[in-house]
């Protein structure tokens, strides 16, 4: 930590600024400090799928930097955030000469490979009803005590539908009691049903 530290800058993102953008050539890696980031794909379309959302802690880009290829995602911050960036040369060098690190790197790598996989599956196999459930457990768990505060089109896109279909069923969710709304913000009710109704426990 402490040459990361010694190596790394900090930089201040305004909400819905860009940190990445796919097909752009990484020049090192982010590790975000505060705030919350976006990692998505764009469709033929122009629709953003989500497939990540970054929370303080996380490092972000490092995937593109180790193979040397561009970008196969974006980044946008979606909340005010200070994001802190380690140039290329120098993170190599830390995994040349530290060991843990590299370990935990590739510790991170084997589970984010993982969680992708069923993430993938679950847009696949499961209803949009069933989608929504899974990715309110996901977002629970990123925003911790907080309530979950995600654009309804932002949420739309980390579901994998539509807007206005998501609307209709936040509206039936809260109908049944398993969440409340306040503008856009979306608070828990029912957690144990929510993870019944997503597939089993997670």
């Amino acid at each position: 930590m402490g040459k990361l530290n010694h190596h790394k800058s900090c930089q201040f993102y305004k909400k819905s600024q860009t940190i990445f953008v796919e097909g752009s050539f990484p020049r090192g890696v982010f590790c975000i400090n505060h705030g919350k980031v976006k990692v998505y794909a764009l469709g033929d379309e122009g629709k953003e799928q989500i497939v990540h959302i970054a929370k303080a802690g996380e490092v972000i880009g490092f995937r593109a930097m180790l193979s040397g290829e561009p970008y196969k995602l974006s980044a946008t911050t979606l909340e005010d955030s200070n994001v802190c960036f380690v140039s290329k040369d120098d993170f190599l060098n830390m995994l040349d000469t530290n060991a843990s690190l590299r370990n935990s790197l590739i510790q991170e790598l084997s589970k984010e490979l993982g969680e992708r996989a069923i993430f993938i599956t679950n847009l696949a196999q499961k209803t949009v009803r069933e989608r929504l459930a899974y990715s309110l457990m996901i977002l629970s768990d990123i925003y911790g005590d907080e309530p979950i505060n995600l654009s309804r089109e932002d949420l739309a896109n980390f579901v994998g539908t539509a807007t206005e279909t998501l609307i209709r069923l936040l509206k039936e969710f809260k109908e049944e009691g398993l969440i409340d709304t306040q503008t856009r913000k979306i608070f828990i009710l029912k957690k144990e049903e929510i993870i019944q109704l997503a597939g089993g426990p997670r």
